[in-house]
């Protein structure tokens, strides 16, 4: 994870349990370093968005996580394949690393985070199959 985008969770006063897991280590790496923004990504998008693609574009890879309809079409713009917070859900669901899909979406929910009803059925739906 770019350490942009850390920091960006950290500002909106995420100090819950996905924070700390972040934190340990097990879940993800937070990289050390930053990489030049170029001005036309860092103009257009937020730090976060912009660090996600720059970093694949550097570090040669090919799925990123991004959820903002602009930060989705400029990635694609690079060839990028992307997931969103849906995606990785579901794949931690598939690996057991979460117990219930709709704790999640009730937790996204609480913090102002909206996934429409439509999706979240469909999330279920992928965990059956």
């Amino acid at each position: 994870m770019p350490k942009e985008v850390f920091i960006e969770l950290q500002a909106g006063g995420l100090d819950c349990s996905e924070i700390r897991a972040i934190r340990s280590g097990k879940v993800l790496v937070v990289a050390e370093g930053t990489v030049e923004l170029p001005v036309l990504l860092n103009s257009q998008l937020d730090k976060g968005e912009a660090s996600v693609i720059q970093n694949a574009v550097v570090h040669g890879i090919s799925v990123v996580a991004i959820d903002e309809k602009m930060g989705r079409r400029i990635a694609r713009l690079h060839q990028l394949r992307i997931t969103g917070s849906v995606g990785i859900l579901i794949k931690a669901a598939q690996a057991k690393l979460i117990p219930r899909l709709e704790v999640c979406f009730d937790r996204m929910h609480a913090h102002g985070i909206w996934i429409s009803r439509n999706l979240q059925e469909h999330a279920l739906r992928v965990l059956e199959e």
